[in-house]
């Protein structure tokens, strides 16, 4: 596992506590988990001392369990999911039970690669070539993150460019002639000061849905990726770190059927293609004014072109179909001012943002055709803060605060334009407690906002507004080491109050809106625990259960009061054990899983729970190293049958095997 550098002192004494109990009880040392190192509160801490709940994983665990992608995150990471929607370059996350959906134009989990925001399913995508880590912060952060951290944060952190020279290239093949590249390549270019980076992949595979009408598959994939890094340190105090980024899909149908029609085949005459791709631009520069004040600024683009059209009869004839054409650009900016102070830390931020966005949707159906075009903008302004202090050797007390100031546009062709603003505070407050060396327990108050908007699919509602969704998150937790620093662990409840929940209906074919009439409560609990059985054996486990249901949910006639929330599992999970033996040679076998979700408000419709056996096997000599895999092993079956009210059913992928050869220099 790739860590950070501890620099927090406090830690460093507990980390001697550690290893003298540990020379004591265990003296041949023969095994331990490493240290990890988090940036959850945007400094550099060991997890253990984050009065959040927080997991990591590794660019090494990653590519060694083949998770290429958000989606193969769920269950994986406990109280993480993602609608099933079938589309490349579309995530909408879930988190604790907290979503939106696509036509909100945000997430309620934010997405930070290398310090870029993603404010939208559209583009929530990252393929992690070259990644250093994945943080998952669960739970409200809006305090240091501000709008669309209601549910939590995915921060996403790409391999560091220093003195050390690095090279991946690799090669894939897999079921359904899937065939994939990958490489990677950095370098100091000049030692101690200028560093570069580039990493890409290439992808290619054909779709498992037959269309009857043409006599191909439907949903063929491919795609690109390419990631450029350059790094400059003038001196030692001054670090600028400049990335770009670019990702291409040049993919069929969405993994989209009827629910009439027999599993995997349509008969569209429509063409169904995803021609959607994106890219951003970042440059992180920090100045070390003292050893105990820095002063940091990101500033970040954002821009992603989704470019899609579907057929939605799944018949010859052209009677239905959706299409995309939507521009959604944000540039931000953040100034931090991050200083210590004896065994206490704090920092000072402003940020701001401004999304410029095209939507252009249009939609035909036996009734009509509808094209919608629509200019949205916004404008966001926050000034936040937060303190690490330190009230007694064994107490620590969190607190921060953030206000921010949102203000959306829209300009519909046709109609005419809209404005709406609100101010949002966002406090949080957390108190942990050190229970003996690497063992700390804590509780914690914030509050989560995501933005409200308008109804950019509601024309004959004259895009009516729905207001922002609050949250108020109380949690406990503890977390650290046992047995000898061979397991750690980590436990964390909480009860969260949601109110202005913001819901997508369907009540008739292509009309759809948001409403924010529900208030909800979701309460769960969430567990993880990695233990070192003994040498080269390791076992990871994971459960977390949540409940979300509407308290008050009245739509017009209907009342949905004490139905669940849509796409959200009451359950998921995983388990595995992995043998790493000296050799050279490894195998690893998972077990994931999730519980059944709704995909409507009403309930009616739902995906199954699901099951699935996951395997990996290689040999490393060398530089070079072979590997199989194995997804879906039983070949399950978890088909998304009734999104869009009834009328589409969401495939599940088949079962996939391949091979994949690294060399690394």
């Amino acid at each position: 596992m790739t860590l950070l550098p501890v620099t927090d002192s406090a830690w460093a004494a507990t980390e001697a506590e550690i290893a003298t109990d540990r020379r004591k009880s265990n003296p041949k040392d023969l095994v331990a988990l490493p240290a990890v190192t988090v940036t959850a509160d945007k400094t550099e801490k060991p997890i253990e001392n984050v009065p959040a709940s927080v997991k990591v994983m590794s660019g090494e665990e990653l590519e060694q369990s083949g998770i290429s992608s958000f989606e193969q995150l769920e269950g994986r990471i406990p109280g993480l999911a993602f609608q099933p929607f079938g589309q490349s370059g579309i995530n909408s996350p879930v988190m604790r039970g907290l979503t939106a959906n696509i036509n909100t134009v945000s997430t309620s989990t934010l997405l930070l690669v290398d310090g870029v925001p993603t404010l939208t399913a559209q583009g929530f995508e990252n393929r992690f070539i070259d990644i250093d880590r994945i943080e998952v912060l669960r739970g409200p952060q809006s305090t240091l993150y501000g709008r669309n951290a209601e549910a939590g944060v995915i921060a996403v952190y790409s391999r560091p460019m220093d003195n050390q020279p690095r090279t991946s290239l690799s090669a894939e093949l897999g079921s359904r002639d899937k065939r994939a590249t990958r490489f990677s390549l950095s370098r100091p270019l000049v030692e101690d000061q200028l560093y570069a980076s580039v990493s890409g992949e290439w992808q290619r595979q054909d779709g498992f849905i037959d269309n009857v009408n043409t006599g191909g598959k439907a949903d063929n994939r491919e795609r690109y990726n390419i990631n450029l890094g350059l790094r400059f340190r003038p001196r030692t105090t001054t670090d600028f770190v400049l990335r770009y980024t670019r990702q291409a899909y040049d993919d069929g149908a969405a993994l989209w059927g009827a629910p009439s029609a027999p599993r995997k085949q349509v008969a569209s005459g429509t063409p169904s293609w995803n021609h959607s791709f994106g890219q951003t631009f970042s440059l992180n520069a920090s100045h070390e004014i003292s050893p105990d004040l820095t002063i940091r600024s990101i500033t970040a683009l954002n821009d992603f072109k989704d470019r899609v059209q579907q057929d939605t009869d799944f018949r010859p004839a052209e009677i239905a179909y959706i299409r995309r054409d939507h521009h959604l650009r944000t540039l931000s900016q953040e100034f931090r001012l991050e200083g210590r102070f004896r065994e206490s830390d704090w920092l000072f931020g402003v940020y701001g943002d401004r999304s410029d966005n095209d939507l252009h949707s249009v939609g035909k159906r036996a009734m009509g055709r509808e094209d919608l075009l629509i200019g949205q903008k916004s404008d966001t302004l926050a000034l936040f803060t937060h303190w690490n202090l330190s009230l007694a050797p064994s107490w620590t007390l969190t607190v921060g605060s953030r206000v921010e100031r949102y203000t959306t546009r829209i300009d519909p062709k046709g109609a005419s334009n809209q404005r709406a603003e609100w101010t949002h505070f966002s406090p949080k407050v957390a108190l942990q407690y050190k229970l003996a060396a690497g063992n700390q327990v804590y509780a914690s108050v914030s509050k989560g906002v995501r933005n409200g908007g308008f109804n950019v699919l509601a024309p004959a509602a004259n895009y009516i507004a729905f207001e922002p969704e609050k949250v108020w998150s109380y949690e406990l937790g503890a977390k650290g080491w046992l047995v000898d620093q061979t397991l750690r662990y980590s436990a964390a409840a909480y009860y969260m109050d949601v109110k202005d929940m913001q819901v997508m209906q369907m009540p008739r074919p292509g009309f759809m809106y948001i409403t924010s009439a529900a208030s909800a409560t979701s309460k769960g609990v969430e567990l993880e625990a990695d233990y070192l059985l003994a040498r080269g054996w390791m076992l990871r486990a994971g459960l977390a259960w949540n409940q979300t249901r509407f308290d008050r949910f009245q739509d017009g006639r209907a009342n949905y009061g004490g139905n669940r929330n849509p796409f959200a599992p009451d359950l998921d999970g995983h388990v595995g054990i992995r043998y790493d033996n000296p050799r050279g040679w490894y195998v690893q076998t998972e077990f994931v899983g999730s519980g059944q979700v709704y995909l409507d408000a009403a309930n009616r419709y739902k995906r199954n729970g699901y099951g699935l056996i996951n395997l990996v096997g290689g040999y490393q000599r060398g530089n070079w190293e072979v590997a199989g895999y194995v997804n879906n092993l039983a070949n399950r079956t978890y088909d998304a049958v009734g999104y869009q009210n009834g009328f589409v059913t969401v495939y599940s992928p088949p079962r996939e095997v391949g091979v994949r050869l690294t060399l690394r220099l």
